[in-house]
């Protein structure tokens, strides 16, 4: 008997006991200092990648700062945090696939600096296209894209209820 496979809506709403602040790895503590790290909770990401209104564009490392400043940590952690957006960015288009109209705009939180992430839901030209509909300009650099409207358009998601 086969198993039925988790779907990206079930991985997003599955906290396993998140958020939680955890003693700061050795190896991040010259760069983020000796508080606490955030492990932050899937649907914590995504409500902060949800208010990311259109036109206005978002990146993890602003995320990450707005999770780690709402729960007084030094930092969250950014392999959870990017690993979250990803489900969430999954989620989001899995729920657009079942007709959903209010799902998470994803393509508005952008890595570090502006630049598109490849690992989101139809790779780099969805993600570009909807960032196009959007008013945005993106160019490529080498085999990376990138957002040159950021910072006219940045939107700190700690900023708003």
């Amino acid at each position: 008997m086969r198993s039925r496979k988790t779907s990206w809506n079930e991985k997003l709403r599955a906290d396993k006991g998140l958020p939680k602040l955890e003693a700061m790895p050795e190896k991040w503590r010259e760069r983020y200092g000796d508080g606490p790290m955030l492990i932050p909770s899937p649907m914590e990401v995504d409500h902060l990648m949800r208010r990311v209104p259109e036109g206005k564009l978002t990146t993890i490392e602003h995320i990450r700062l707005s999770l780690a400043h709402r729960h007084g940590a030094s930092v969250a952690c950014p392999m959870t945090t990017g690993i979250f957006a990803w489900i969430a960015a999954h989620a989001a288009h899995e729920s657009a696939l079942e007709g959903r109209r209010d799902v998470t705009p994803y393509w508005r939180t952008l890595k570090r600096g502006g630049e598109l992430n490849p690992k989101y839901p139809g790779g780099i030209e969805s993600v570009m296209d909807h960032l196009q509909q959007e008013g945005h300009h993106v160019e490529q650099r080498g085999k990376r894209f990138w957002v040159t409207t950021l910072e006219s358009n940045l939107f700190d998601p700690s900023t708003s209820p």
